[in-house]
């Protein structure tokens, strides 16, 4: 979904990296409208977002080359405005209300979300009155992004660095996403799980988690308040999103029974083992001239527990990863299990398969199935919950 973005940038150092940040926004296809004061003029050309975004470059409040009231025509034309890097000097002025250039102006005059990411020296931002001028815009709906902690520009270690572009990105998909799982609690588990035979080894299976992050990923932006319980995986953590670690079937177990009462929907994206070592050795299985036989037993099938036990209001989804007999083994699934839907991919395909960033899957329900067409995961997720949630 294309936009059209505010980017104001202010009098730190900071604002180089405003420039990557314009670029990302940009490959996105947003339109990216960059508003500099004076002082950011300073660290950085205007010619320099102009050659990036391909739009204009705005500083100055009055302008005698159109009839437009600029300030005006540039808040009516924003979806989002962004002001990296926010110096202590603007975030008071915001605060304040104070419009005394283009940048404050438009601040003014926006009825579009607005985002704040404040950028200074480690003092001045620990400052009562910068603490105070924050949370100011905070409780006027503001969204102030947090700085990082790091090497400043000034020599000092501490809280006050602009976070990375790709964070940039985050926010901004989030902010923007449509906000249909408001007030809505979403379990999504993900990855493999690792059952131990000793303190060396383990049995385990391919799992990335690529897709059960994408997922709550994908739900977080939508407006859920996002449980992810997750197998090791080496993959961020979602903005959002609450994340708790496991390694075995029976910790995936116990983490989601303990989140099920109060969920409105679970999706059992993991990977979860079927079998265990009945027995675990305390030390390092030696090797021998023979061969060596495990003995197994079953674990807990979650989600068939789950469907055992599910309310009418509450949505289970689970998934098949199949080698073969694709959609007969997903609907046998779907009956066995008592799911609502089967999200069901073939991993034979390597293309589709463990660890890729793509996926294409089908989705089953008692009335109906459909096939999404290959994609990237995380539009392949938000593509899964305009299906299901319509």
């Amino acid at each position: 979904m294309s936009a059209n973005i505010i980017l104001g940038v202010t009098g730190g150092i900071a604002a180089y990296k405003s420039v990557q940040i314009a670029s990302e926004l940009t490959k996105l296809n947003h339109n990216v409208y960059t508003i500099m004061t004076e002082s950011a003029a300073e660290f950085v050309s205007p010619l320099t977002f102009h050659s990036i975004t391909h739009l204009p470059v705005e500083s100055k409040l009055f302008s005698t080359t159109t009839t437009e009231v600029k300030h005006i025509g540039l808040a009516d034309k924003a979806d989002l405005l962004l002001v990296a890097p926010a110096t202590a000097n603007f975030i008071a002025k915001a605060a304040a209300g104070t419009a005394d250039d283009l940048l404050t102006t438009v601040l003014l005059a926006a009825q579009a979300p607005i985002m704040v990411a404040p950028s200074m020296n480690v003092h001045m931002f620990e400052n009562p009155i910068v603490q105070r001028n924050m949370k100011t815009l905070a409780d006027l709906g503001y969204k102030i992004i947090t700085p990082d902690t790091g090497y400043l520009a000034c020599g000092y270690t501490g809280k006050g660095r602009l976070p990375a572009p790709k964070r940039f990105v985050e926010e901004v998909k989030r902010e923007l996403a449509k906000k249909d799982l408001n007030n809505k609690k979403v379990i999504i588990t993900a990855g493999p799980t690792r059952e131990s035979l000793d303190p060396v080894r383990f049995l385990t299976n391919h799992s990335s988690g690529k897709m059960g992050y994408a997922l709550a990923k994908a739900a977080s932006y939508r407006g859920a308040e996002v449980k992810l319980i997750s197998g090791p995986s080496e993959l961020e953590t979602p903005l959002g999103v609450d994340l708790t670690r496991i390694e075995t079937a029976e910790e995936m177990k116990e983490e989601v029974f303990n989140e099920f009462e109060n969920a409105d929907i679970i999706i059992m994206a993991a990977a979860v083992s079927d079998y265990r070592p009945q027995e675990v050795s305390s030390q390092k299985i030696k090797k021998s001239d023979g061969d060596l036989v495990l003995k197994l037993e079953r674990t807990t099938d979650i989600l068939a527990e789950l469907g055992k036990i599910k309310k009418p209001s509450q949505l289970l989804i689970g998934f098949a990863a199949e080698t073969e007999n694709l959609l007969e083994n997903a609907q046998k699934k779907l009956r066995e299990k008592q799911a609502d839907y089967i999200i069901a991919n073939d991993i034979s395909n390597k293309n589709i398969a463990f660890g890729s960033d793509k996926n294409q899957v089908n989705i089953l329900s008692e009335k109906d199935s459909i096939q999404l067409p290959l994609a990237e995961k995380e539009e392949l997720a938000h593509k899964i919950f305009d299906y299901i949630l319509n």
